[in-house]
């Protein structure tokens, strides 16, 4: 009686992968409907909000800029003024806006007292928000690159 040969050929072999067509298509379909849905889950609800002046988003703090230089002189938004009409100055900038800041650049050769003497006069008129203005030492130290600096330096030939 004879079963056969004992070398069997098996054939193909069953497919161990997952196929990935259809989870992708679900997890597409799942995006497209959270992109539609997200936007209206925002504005759900329908509000008309009160008016109020009091208090825009778009306004920023106005600013004054004084400058003191080397030799003393006092500069307001780049005009020369004296100390007298800076006061009168500052207390018309308090007048339309009291938030305004007073921005200060002053020489290194400016004498402390006359720094003094602004941020009094600021403090004077009601400004109390005074910020000094300051050059970066590693900004103002740099060179600024020229077009002899920039081209490709030529190379060095050596006499033997």
């Amino acid at each position: 009686m004879s079963f056969g040969r004992l070398d069997r050929n098996s054939g193909a072999q069953p497919m161990s992968d997952i196929n990935m067509t259809p989870l992708i298509d679900v997890m597409l379909v799942l995006v497209v409907i959270f992109i539609i849905t997200a936007p209206l889950l925002a504005s759900s609800i329908k509000l008309d909000l009160p008016k109020t002046d009091a208090a825009k988003a778009s306004e920023v703090p106005q600013a004054v800029l004084v400058v003191v230089d080397a030799a003393g002189q006092t500069f307001l938004n780049d005009h020369p003024v004296s100390l007298d009409d800076l006061v009168r100055q500052f207390v018309s900038a308090q007048q339309a806006n009291p938030d305004t800041e007073v921005q200060l650049r002053a020489d290194t050769a400016v004498p402390y007292g006359r720094i003094v003497e602004v941020m009094g006069a600021a403090q004077k008129a009601g400004l109390n928000r005074i910020g000094f203005i300051a050059d970066n030492p590693t900004t103002a130290a740099a060179p600024v690159p020229t077009a002899a600096s920039t081209a490709p330096a030529e190379p060095a030939t050596r006499k033997p």
